[in-house]
């Protein structure tokens, strides 16, 4: 199993699907995976430090697991099963709870602990970008780090 870090969030074009980028932490391989735009903007936001008016449902979440008396230890990418994603929230006393790997990293994030894949997976999906791609993959993050809504707006006429 290997520790994974949330790299970020891209639309693939064109049919403008949300990708999950996350890279092993000590390893070269990245994990794409596809995710859904509500998914995608609740990583984004959290990523970013956004705090919306009103808690989205995995803010939500984060509060309940906390009300019970539990703790989320870690997020793990179990499988991967004719193209879909599995993953399992690790709590304490080792409760198990299965969950799409886009929740589970977005709850991840805002509880602040590890994601995790299984080998298997990361044999299976896990990529090596050349490190020509893996510099602008960097050049790309910091374009989309340093731009905002409005620098897309034209000119008033």
């Amino acid at each position: 199993m290997s520790e994974m870090r949330v790299v970020g969030v891209r639309v693939e074009l064109p049919a403008n699907q949300p990708i999950l980028l996350l890279r092993e932490t000590e390893g070269e391989r990245y994990l794409p995976i596809w995710i859904g735009s509500v998914e995608a903007t609740a990583i984004a936001l959290e990523q970013q430090g956004v705090r919306p008016a009103r808690p989205l449902t995995h803010d939500l979440l984060k509060e309940v697991i906390g009300s019970l008396g539990r703790e989320l230890e870690q997020v793990v990418i179990t499988d991967l099963r004719e193209g879909t994603f599995f993953a399992e929230l690790v709590f304490d006393g080792d409760v198990r709870v299965s969950a799409r790997p886009s929740d589970s990293v977005a709850l991840a994030l805002r509880v602040g602990v590890p994601i995790h894949a299984e080998a298997s997976v990361l044999e299976e999906a896990g990529l090596i970008i050349p490190d020509e791609q893996e510099d602008e993959v960097e050049k790309f993050r910091e374009f989309l780090d340093s731009v905002s809504p409005e620098d897309f707006r034209g000119a008033d006429t």
